[in-house]
């Protein structure tokens, strides 16, 4: 009976101390926009551990790639991937790493451009809320996004050259995975 109690009482003691280990999420805004929700889910469940490290500043950008892309690569060879290639599971685990470490080296400039977002994308948010194809309402975004750097630039002229010849604004990448987020946000 003695053993019985001190049994159970190591137990409620480890119980009460041990910490729960939460999984992090791919942040739905930084996947490739041709990502299924299938391929980031695969990916999700192969590194999440490393995507937990970053998020707790234990790894960063390139150990965590390495360490992302090796566990694909053997997670394919392994043939547990639902017949997904290293070349479709390997941009996610690295856009979401990119995004989640920007993230938290520069918080003020996701807070900044989701200030300024919300206020520039107010009808496009709008339009997404009331049924807008997520890939139109993305373009519209982008082609604003860019506008609000240049005002003559044009999506479609831009982007139907040679990349030699395009001229296109520097905007920074948290505009665009903000902008993504928000209109992520509107269709939930």
């Amino acid at each position: 009976m003695k053993k019985q109690i001190i049994t159970l009482s190591l137990i409620a003691a480890l119980s009460a101390t041990s910490t729960t280990a939460y999984a992090a999420s791919i942040p739905r805004e930084s996947t490739p926009l041709n990502a299924t929700e299938a391929q980031i889910q695969i990916t999700e469940n192969i590194i999440s551990d490393i995507l937990d490290k970053v998020q707790t500043d234990k790894l960063g950008y390139t150990l965590a790639a390495g360490y992302a892309n090796t566990k694909i690569r053997n997670a394919v060879i392994a043939n547990q991937t639902d017949g997904n290639g290293y070349g479709v599971l390997s941009p996610i685990a690295q856009n979401a790493i990119r995004v989640m470490r920007d993230m938290q080296l520069r918080p003020e400039a996701y807070a900044k451009a989701e200030e300024k977002l919300k206020i520039l994308l107010a009808d496009i948010i709008t339009k997404v809320e009331n049924g807008m194809n997520m890939d139109t309402a993305i373009k519209s975004a982008y082609e604003k996004i860019y506008q609000s750097v240049n005002p003559t630039f044009n999506y479609d002229e831009q982007f139907s050259l040679d990349t030699f010849y395009r001229d296109i604004p520097a905007v920074g990448m948290e505009m665009f995975t903000v902008a993504r987020k928000l209109l992520l946000e509107a269709i939930q």
